[in-house]
């Protein structure tokens, strides 16, 4: 997969699947800009990169902010140039049960994992449509595809960027433009961490999840972003409105 003149928009860049998916795409040939309200974590991230003879930018940017986003997206394209991939990557969590959350809870929640997705889908769309090129991959979770037990409204977030993603998918076929999702299982990123870190029992519950997977591992960061860019390259110019679970087997929907 070749991404020798593309610039690529990656979310929550600074850390985990985000940041490893900007490495794979870098190394690819790609300029990645990282955007990431985190701005050290993005600024390791992009020089990590850059040591590596890859071309990097970090953008720091809160996605619940759309003032932030324009700005930043200004400040992407006049460094880099507008973006032909954009990957929704930024998640955020807090692991208890429904009726142990609170509303304020779930508009933190709510805030990321979709109203941050669509901010960054409205923002970054009009130019690909113009210009009748570009490719969407947002990162979602098999937890909107099966449930998960202490999880409710991020799933519900999760579902909702998966019929977000088929919607755009076919609105924006006729413009050239490619919609697909990624719903990783359980993987070792700080998130993750901190997820299973707020649960009654960290140790079991980590013991139980790597049980339930077939090839008896968590993911790795690197494991999610290799479906992120093969959804986002030529060789996937076909495939749109499409949802592919990268989960050790742990779900397997048709």
């Amino acid at each position: 997969m070749d991404f020798t003149g593309k610039v690529v928009l990656i979310t929550g860049a600074g850390s985990g699947i985000g940041r490893a998916s900007a490495e794979r795409f870098a190394a690819a040939g790609a300029a990645v800009a990282l955007f990431d309200r985190a701005a050290e974590a993005g600024a390791a991230a992009a020089a990590a990169i850059t040591e590596k003879g890859g071309v990097a930018r970090s953008f720091p940017c809160d996605i619940t902010d759309r003032a932030a986003i324009t700005r930043a997206l200004g400040e992407m394209e006049a460094a880099l140039g507008p973006p032909d991939i954009l990957v929704n990557n930024a998640g955020f969590d807090i692991f208890k049960p429904f009726l142990e959350t609170t509303p304020a809870e779930w508009e933190r929640i709510i805030a990321v994992n979709l109203m941050g997705a669509l901010h960054m889908l409205h923002a970054v769309l009009p130019g690909m449509v113009a210009r009748r090129r570009g490719r969407v991959v947002s990162v979602a979770s098999d937890a909107a595809r099966v449930g998960s037990s202490g999880e409710a409204v991020y799933a519900a977030c999760k579902a909702g960027l998966i019929a977000l993603s088929k919607t755009l998918a076919r609105e924006h076929a006729r413009h050239g433009l490619t919609f697909n999702v990624v719903c990783p299982g359980p993987t070792e990123t700080p998130l993750f961490a901190a997820v299973t870190a707020g649960a009654r029992d960290p140790a079991r519950l980590r013991e139980a999840f790597r049980n339930a997977i077939p090839l008896g591992r968590f993911a790795l960061p690197a494991d999610i972003a290799g479906a992120i860019l093969f959804l986002a390259s030529e060789e996937a110019g076909y495939i749109t409105g499409q949802v592919l679970s990268v989960s050790g087997g742990l779900t397997m929907c048709g």
